[in-house]
């Protein structure tokens, strides 16, 4: 006989952990499938969340966990590969069990430029976010890597951490710069380089520079240096599930994500995003929130939805 849940919490992050422990002091049969691929993973802290400022991420989900095995939420380090409109839930290792509610807490992936030294540094000297890193890189010699126009906007946004700031535009032609941009950049004081970037400069496992393409056959071009980069990863949302179960999906400027409502319950009858799932700019004190609307919403619902079944008895 399958095993049958009240709810599946399908991903471990700070949302499904969040949303996990609000159903299991209410008491609900709870299982969380995590994966362990955390989007954060590569940083050493994160910020921006009271009580648990600096904390590394790792920390803080290795103390979720134990917050929810305090109420009994079961947890299983797997990979869900399928899920049916009746809620079957199936994992890599075999098994299938039903759940009643389902919470989509899948994230998202960065996909990085690929230019040399770029994954190999990101989290560390190679950041993306400066309000989760702006505070430690501060009065630094920075750069930022432009993959697209917006590049501009995360340059602007960067000179407020440091006077240095030098935008490289790497992939983005000059003539894509408006002349708002320019004056902007200008007015903000930060130095433009076009060009190709062909890889960052290392030594001593600290970043040192910005390398671009060009030179002689035997060298490269131009080496400018940084203490730090600033990078802007595509985002993939890790929607399958939530497509396959037939939920709506809107596109953004990051990719197609859920549409849903102020509980984060998608167009599917029992189904819920939270986190990176539901959109790109949630970090991880809003991931949090996002579950704890979740779990309680769905507490309710479910309790109001027992009561009904019990009268029409």
């Amino acid at each position: 006989m399958t095993d049958t849940y009240e709810v599946v919490v399908i991903g471990g992050g700070a949302a499904g952990l969040s949303a996990a422990l609000v159903l299991g002091r209410s008491r609900r049969r709870t299982l969380v499938v995590d994966a362990g691929e955390p989007r954060n993973a590569p940083a050493a802290h994160m910020q921006g969340y009271p009580t648990r400022d600096g904390m590394s991420p790792a920390e803080f989900l290795a103390r979720g966990r134990e917050e929810i095995a305090r109420y009994g939420v079961e947890l299983v380090r797997d990979r869900v590969v399928d899920v049916t409109s009746g809620f079957a839930v199936t994992r890599a290792g075999g098994e299938t069990v039903r759940a009643r509610r389902l919470v989509i807490a899948t994230g998202l992936k960065d996909e990085l430029p690929a230019v040399p030294g770029v994954a190999e540094r990101f989290g560390r000297d190679v950041i993306h976010c400066p309000y989760c890193h702006g505070w430690e890189v501060r009065d630094q010699a920075l750069g930022v890597l432009a993959t697209s126009p917006m590049g501009v906007h995360q340059a602007l946004m960067v000179s407020q951490w440091s006077k240095d700031v030098t935008l490289f535009l790497h992939t983005v032609a000059e003539s894509e710069l408006t002349d708002d941009d320019l004056r902007r950049l200008a007015a903000a004081r930060v130095a433009v380089v076009p060009g190709e970037v062909a890889e960052l400069t290392v030594e001593d496992d600290r970043l040192t520079g910005v390398r671009l393409t060009g030179g002689t056959p035997s060298g490269g071009g131009t080496t400018h240096p940084r203490e730090a980069v600033f990078v802007a990863p595509r985002a993939i949302p890790q929607t399958g599930l939530l497509e396959k179960l037939g939920a709506e999906m809107q596109e953004t400027p990051f990719g197609a994500y859920p549409v849903v409502d102020p509980t984060g319950l998608t167009t599917v009858p029992g189904v819920w995003a939270v986190g990176n799932a539901m959109g790109f700019g949630e970090q991880v004190v809003n991931a949090a929130s996002a579950g704890y609307r979740a779990g309680a919403t769905i507490n309710g619902e479910l309790l109001m939805t027992d009561l009904d079944a019990a009268v029409r008895v």
